[in-house]
């Protein structure tokens, strides 16, 4: 699976996130772990994430993922990624990037608001 490109994520709290680019659909092997955008591009050329979450790549990319329908039906065209094993940093990530990328919860995304942080995201 060839990189497309990267993307700069900014959060909440001012740090910047640094994720690769991919189309969809892509595959991930199991036992990769990251934090992940579903994204498409506006008519202006930036990029409106529609999901955004953490975990283990090979599951949550896939065609498994709960929420598979939403963000198709939202146009995601592309995932962005940034792996990391660690849970406890991709959870802060996961949390930084949803306090500032609000239009990612429904109706405008497919991020619930009453999901727990801290877990893998569905």
């Amino acid at each position: 699976m060839d990189r497309m490109e990267i993307c700069e994520w900014i959060g909440a709290a001012g740090q910047r996130y640094t994720y690769s680019i991919y189309d969809l659909p892509a595959n991930f092997a199991h036992g990769e772990f990251g934090n992940y955008i579903f994204a498409k591009k506006s008519s202006d050329g930036e990029w409106i994430p529609i999901f955004i979450g953490q975990g283990e790549l090979g599951v949550q990319i896939g065609e498994d993922h709960p929420q598979l329908k939403c963000i198709k039906e939202k146009g995601a065209t592309h995932v962005h990624v940034h792996a990391n094993d660690s849970e406890w940093v991709r959870v802060s990530e996961e949390q930084d990037l949803l306090e500032s990328h609000l239009n990612v919860y429904e109706p405008y995304g497919c991020n619930h608001k009453e999901e727990e942080m801290g877990e893998e995201t569905i």
